[in-house]
């Protein structure tokens, strides 16, 4: 049995990333896609790509650049695009879990200077894990909460347990190819982090997972982390869970809520 808990960071590849999310002087590398390597698969606008700077160890890195707009944002994105790109994403994600070559793998995505991310341009990242398995890490009480709004089997909560702390919103379909329904949840979502959100946050994070015979999309607004959680592990709760569930409901599911009463 494996017992790895950590993973483990090569600085020397780390110092030769290139940054863009902070400093704009530097030119996007996702750009130039004639100087592009790895190509793994193309649809379109989107690449999945080995990762050029693998920094993770035990780990094989991949890079899906979402589109070819360099200044275009996950809540931007057309309702064709948006299900060709989680299709893309999702299919390779399942792909590399059904290969039995990793303990585990993972998608997510980064957007934002808080985000933990280095480059501008939209992308995800799936990576798979030689000897560790996220699930060792994640519970069902993670995903649960008020519910927002459900629709085609698909549901959309809000955390009451928050991994973190404070807000985290949670959609869930039922194991399979991704529904528009799914797409457009995580979409609203961060489209009211980035716009609506009591404090119009700039950095988000997408974590995806496959348990129970459930997908999972975890949406992570993101600032300063609150040292209890760094130094005790402590995530809080936030006292306006209603308020916030109310109001995402007003804002994007009026019409359908008018519907189906």
């Amino acid at each position: 049995m494996n017992n790895n808990t950590h993973l483990f960071f090569n600085t020397s590849i780390g110092v030769q990333k290139p940054e863009n999310i902070r400093n704009k002087t530097q030119s996007c590398p996702f750009c130039a896609r004639d100087e592009l390597t790895g190509i793994i698969d193309e649809e379109g606008p989107i690449l999945l790509l080995k990762n050029k700077f693998p920094v993770l160890e035990n780990a094989f890195q991949t890079v899906l650049v979402e589109t070819d707009v360099c200044d275009e944002e996950f809540s931007q994105y057309s309702a064709d695009h948006l299900n060709r790109l989680l299709d893309f994403a999702i299919r390779h994600w399942m792909r590399m879990e059904a290969s039995g070559d990793f303990r585990s793998v993972i998608l997510f995505k980064n957007h934002g200077p808080l985000s933990g991310g280095t480059i501008a341009h939209s992308h995800m990242q799936i990576v798979g894990l030689y000897d560790l398995d996220y699930h060792e890490k994640i519970g069902e009480a993670d995903f649960r909460g008020p519910v927002i709004h459900e629709d085609e089997g698909v549901q959309l909560n809000l955390s009451d347990r928050p991994k973190v702390g404070f807000y985290e919103f949670n959609i869930i379909m039922d194991h399979g190819r991704p529904s528009a329904t799914f797409a457009s949840f995580i979409q609203n979502v961060v489209h009211y982090i980035m716009n609506s959100y009591p404090y119009k946050c700039s950095s988000y994070n997408l974590f995806f997972y496959s348990m129970n015979g459930k997908i999972i999309c975890k949406v992570v607004p993101r600032f300063v982390t609150t040292p209890l959680f760094i130094g005790y592990q402590l995530p809080q709760v936030p006292n306006n869970l209603e308020w916030m569930k109310n109001d995402i409901q007003n804002r994007y599911f009026q019409g359908t809520m008018e519907k189906e009463a």
